[in-house]
């Protein structure tokens, strides 16, 4: 059974940095990601955090275009989230770790220390660099928004369990550390 790819693969008339597409986001957090279109339902961050799961089970993972590399920066990113929750940690204890997360020491695929950094062309310049840097802490900011809204969606004290069993699965093996 092959890994589930993202439908952002298609899109076309949008700037790619460092092999990710600086895709409209539905959001009201400020950063460089162009404005969504009034009737867009589904954006990037809702593909990945509903592949999020099916995707965790595999190991393998063909890269068939550039919506797939932003989806794989995004499993890496919620894996990452799900690891500093605790069955213990409240909502809104796990929004204030979260934030603080997605905020702090965004890392972007060009970094040597990106576990996958081979897998995505190098950064052309600075400029660059810093717009993508902008881009994925917005990205990381709206992810751990709607992360807790789905992790704690029947309880505001307790995070779900189904959510929680997939802090021992990553994605390909790989964490962001």
């Amino acid at each position: 059974m092959p890994a589930y790819h993202s439908t952002f693969n298609s899109i076309e008339n949008v700037r790619v940095i460092n092999g990710l597409p600086l895709l409209p986001l539905i959001t009201r957090t400020r950063g460089p990601s162009p404005y969504a279109d009034p009737s867009m339902t589904h954006d990037a961050i809702d593909e990945a955090l509903e592949l999020f799961r099916p995707n965790s089970l595999f190991k393998n993972f063909e890269i068939k275009g550039n919506g797939d590399r932003l989806l794989i920066y995004i499993i890496l990113f919620t894996s990452q989230c799900l690891n500093r929750l605790r069955p213990t940690t409240t909502q809104s204890e796990a929004t204030k770790a979260l934030y603080s997360l997605a905020v702090t020491n965004v890392v972007i695929p060009a970094d040597a220390t990106f576990p996958l950094h081979n897998m995505y062309p190098g950064v052309i310049d600075k400029s660059e660099s810093d717009t993508l840097r902008q881009y994925l802490a917005q990205v990381r900011q709206e992810v751990a928004l709607r992360l807790v809204a789905l992790v704690y969606a029947g309880d505001s004290v307790a995070p779900s369990k189904w959510w929680m069993s997939f802090q021992k699965r990553h994605f390909m093996g790989k964490t962001m550390a």
